[in-house]
């Protein structure tokens, strides 16, 4: 279903607002300037035949297939000139090109670790999918933030099911993007890969001015919708 505009702006009482694109990442990426922050969960490299009996039972990963979340992004993307601070995930198999960018990019870079604590029965010649990494990468000044508790670089929780996975193959639990945005600096959070808006609900819902870039109507509309009712759940809440 396409949106009726493909720009909504939102506010929430908190100071937090949001402004979202139903458009094409790369091409809107150059037009919004610098920013503080990259957060962001982009197509992953990924295997998503075999499997055996237990994945022809399911459609996770012919979702995935289907709107093309495996066949990776383009590394431009994490530009220090755009982006002091950034957080991306990335496939295991991404690693070895990742690093890399971020180790010649910026001053310091972590990898962290979402551990699930309910993981897929499955290994597909692989090891099994009971832990996804993200990376934060910084420049002298956006150095990540938060306690000592906060700084951790493993975080342990569930994946999305059901209805929380929001009709999206690859959803990230709210409780992690609340746990990211802890750690980085202050301003602007920017997401060219939005999906349904996780990140979003949890940049708004931290007061930050967040930017969505989501490709895919369906998703876009998702998004909108998330992040309005969190924002309007805050102005009942005040």
């Amino acid at each position: 279903m396409m949106p009726l505009t493909d720009t909504v702006h939102i506010t929430a009482p908190n100071g937090g607002s949001a402004t979202l694109y139903c458009r094409d990442a790369y091409a809107m990426l150059p037009t919004i300037g610098r920013q503080d922050n990259l957060c962001t969960d982009p197509p992953y490299v990924m295997r998503t035949s075999g499997g055996g009996k237990y994945r022809a039972a399911r459609t996770h990963f012919d979702k995935i297939a289907a709107e093309g979340l495996d066949q990776g992004f383009d590394l431009s993307i994490i530009d220090p000139l755009q982006f002091p601070h950034v957080a991306v995930f990335c496939h295991n198999d991404q690693l070895h090109d990742v690093i890399p960018h971020l180790a010649g990019s910026y001053h310091r870079y972590v990898l962290c670790t979402w551990h699930k604590l309910n993981s897929q029965p499955l290994a597909n010649k692989h090891f099994r999918p009971d832990a996804e990494v993200w990376l934060h990468g910084w420049l002298p000044g956006s150095e990540p933030q938060g306690d000592i508790h906060a700084k951790s670089r493993v975080w342990a929780g569930p994946a999305p099911r059901d209805a929380d996975r929001h009709d999206h193959p690859t959803p990230k639990p709210l409780d992690l993007m609340h746990k990211i945005m802890t750690n980085l600096p202050r301003g602007s959070v920017v997401d060219p890969f939005m999906g349904t808006g996780t990140t979003g609900v949890a940049a708004i819902m931290a007061g930050r001015t967040f930017i969505g870039i989501e490709h895919n109507p369906k998703h876009f509309n998702t998004a909108v919708a998330r992040i309005e009712q969190a924002a309007a759940n805050m102005e009942q809440a005040a």
